[in-house]
């Protein structure tokens, strides 16, 4: 008898809040999938600290939902012969869903970004652009880009529960809500679409070289951190090293940037300590299915883990003007996916921190060889001084990296 389907992606809550909860995957491998099941994890909220997959998170977590999205990047089973084996199948692209432009209008108050993000994450609804405004006499613009994981938005009725929902927890501020179709011509233009970024900016935020010495001392920077390769303890695999600090997608992190450079994982352990020192190893080969031999290929491999897993999200306060600016960036996978539940965390922190968003966009760039997703937050007046900024971006890379 082969797997049934249902039971390729299995489920064990855990009785106590406190205990990790355990997701078994079992199905046929391919290149990505690792970084494919570790997105939608850290997309619900769920923080892996034991491999693969032992979970923990701060939500009420919808298991259901979150199996049925794990079963979806699963690769395609035949069962011809009673055993279950990957029919191997040309790499497709992510499904292109919908856009939708969800416009409403609304009396500004402290915390509003994030509770619309909270109302849009638990219903997933997924933001790939947005742009707030306010107005001068206290009124909020919002516009979001949407994309709706149940691809049920071009329904009246799931247009009306989102309204509804929005309705009920901004109350009487909210003034109107609607929901409209993009059309592709105009999807394609949004996506080409990035407001300019200073060139000081880019140089800052995006050099892509790790300093000659990690700083120590800060909460925000690694303790330690080592990425090694050996091609002597396996006779198929290269055995990648990795001794570094845990945060929030740590294993995300590490899979996306395999996946970027199509490399498949046969075996891998994890582990974190009560310090937050992590340890992984991890068995590797080609897409061709041979060992990591090259040197070059090595180093660079080697040089862009250790890149990503030192400053995987990019938190800068800057001086636009008279005005102060919040900008987080992170890289887009090659498949044209971003990183789940930004906004969300930095809307949170700037709540926690009892600060007010003047406006908000997000947007996409092409620096050097990569593509980026930019948070751009203007934050309104009363943060002139160097520490009050510094406070900011801290409490935002905090969230982030989930050392809140």
């Amino acid at each position: 008898m082969g797997i049934p389907s249902e039971d390729l992606v299995l489920i064990r809550e855990s009785e106590n809040p406190e205990d990790p909860s355990v997701i078994t995957v079992n199905c046929p491998d391919k290149t990505g999938l690792g970084c494919d099941l570790c997105r939608i994890i850290l997309f619900f909220g769920l923080s892996i600290v034991k491999g693969v997959f032992w979970v923990v998170g701060r939500w009420k977590t919808r298991w259901g939902v979150l199996k049925k999205r794990l079963l979806a990047v699963c690769p395609s089973c035949s069962s011809a012969s009673g055993i279950y084996y990957y029919r191997p199948e040309i790499e497709q692209p992510p499904k292109l869903l919908d856009l939708f432009l969800l416009k409403f209008c609304s009396f500004d108050r402290r915390g509003l970004l994030h509770d619309v993000n909270k109302v849009l994450y638990e219903l997933e609804l997924t933001i790939r652009r947005v742009k707030v405004s306010t107005t001068p006499d206290g009124k909020v613009m919002n516009l979001f880009f949407i994309i709706d994981t149940r691809e049920l938005l071009h329904t009246k009725k799931r247009q009306e529960d989102t309204c509804d929902r929005l309705r009920s927890v901004l109350g009487d501020i909210m003034i109107s809500c609607e929901i409209e179709l993009v059309s592709a011509e105009h999807a394609t233009r949004l996506q080409r679409w990035s407001s300019f970024l200073p060139p000081a900016i880019t140089e800052d935020m995006f050099n892509l070289e790790l300093p000659e010495e990690l700083p120590t001392g800060s909460p925000s920077t690694p303790k330690s951190l080592s990425v090694s390769m050996d091609n002597s303890l396996s006779p198929a695999h290269t055995l990648i090293q990795i001794h570094c600090q845990d945060h929030k997608g740590l294993i995300y992190d590490i899979m996306r940037t395999l996946k970027d450079y199509n490399i498949q994982i046969s075996y891998g352990r994890f582990s974190a300590n009560q310090s937050g020192n992590c340890e992984v190893d991890l068995f590797v080969m080609q897409v061709d299915g041979k060992k990591i031999i090259d040197p070059n290929k090595q180093n660079a491999l080697c040089s862009r883990l250790r890149m990503e897993l030192f400053d995987p999200l990019r938190v800068r306060v800057v001086s636009r003007g008279p005005d102060t600016e919040l900008l987080v960036a992170n890289p887009v996978e090659l498949s044209g996916r971003g990183r789940p539940l930004v906004m969300y965390d930095i809307t949170l922190a700037l709540k926690m921190l009892e600060t007010c968003i003047f406006s908000a966009e997000i947007g996409r760039h092409v620096i050097g060889d990569r593509e980026w997703e930019v948070y751009r937050i203007l934050l309104e007046d009363g943060h002139e001084s160097s520490v009050e900024r510094n406070t900011i971006e801290e409490g935002v890379r905090k969230m982030l990296m989930g050392w809140e």
